[in-house]
C-alpha cells in the first residue's frame, strides 16, 4: 500500500501499467504457443491454422515489451486509483465474472434472476417486490423474445430442464 502526499492510498500507476503489459505478454505467449502447435508452416493447401495466429501473438508479445519498457524509462509515481475506489470496482467485475461463470452450469436464465436480483437489492437499495419483479421479469422476456419469438436457443441449465422450456 503506498500513500502519496495527499494521504490516498493505493497502487502507483507504473505498477499497474508494469502488470497490465506483463498480462497481455503472457496472453500473447499463450497464442504463440498454442499456434505452434496447431502448425506455423506453409503446407500444400497454403497457410496452416497457426500461421497468421502465431504473428498476431509475436505482434502482441512485442508491443507488450515495449510498453514495459516505457512504463520502466518513462512512468510516473502517480497514484492510479485508491483503494475504495477500487473496492467500488471489484463490487462489478467480481459478481459479473462469477455470473458469467455460472452460466454453462445453471444456464442464462436462474444465473441471470440471481445477478439481476444481486444488483438491484445490494447494490441499487432497491424494494424487494421491484427486485423479485425485474429480476424474474427479464429472464422471462428474454425467454420469450429469443427462444419463442426469435427462435434462438439460449444456454439452459438443470432448472430449464426440469420446467421443459
Amino acid at each position: 500500500m503506498t500513500t502519496n502526499s495527499s494521504g490516498a492510498a493505493g497502487p502507483r500507476h507504473k505498477v499497474v501499467e508494469a502488470g497490465v503489459a506483463l498480462l497481455i505478454a503472457v496472453f500473447g505467449v499463450i497464442v504463440i504457443i498454442g499456434s505452434v502447435k496447431a502448425g506455423i508452416n506453409w503446407g500444400a493447401e497454403g497457410p496452416r491454422a497457426g500461421f497468421f495466429p502465431f504473428y498476431i501473438g509475436l505482434l502482441i508479445v512485442v508491443s507488450s515489451a515495449i510498453n514495459f519498457w516505457h512504463v520502466l524509462r518513462d512512468g510516473d509515481g502517480a497514484l492510479f486509483a485508491e483503494w475504495g475506489q477500487l473496492r467500488q470496482v471489484m463490487s462489478v467485475v467480481i459478481p459479473t465474472a462469477i455470473y458469467v461463470g455460472a452460466m454453462p452450469f445453471t444456464g442464462l436464465y436462474l444465473a441471470s434472476i440471481i445477478f439481476i436480483g444481486y444488483f438491484m437489492r445490494w447494490l441499487g437499495k432497491y424494494r424487494w417486490l421491484t427486485v423479485l419483479g425485474v429480476a424474474f421479469g427479464m429472464p422471462i422476456v428474454t425467454y420469450f423474445i429469443f427462444e419463442r419469438y426469435f427462435l434462438v436457443p439460449l444456454p439452459k441449465g438443470p432448472i430449464e430442464e426440469w420446467l421443459g422450456i
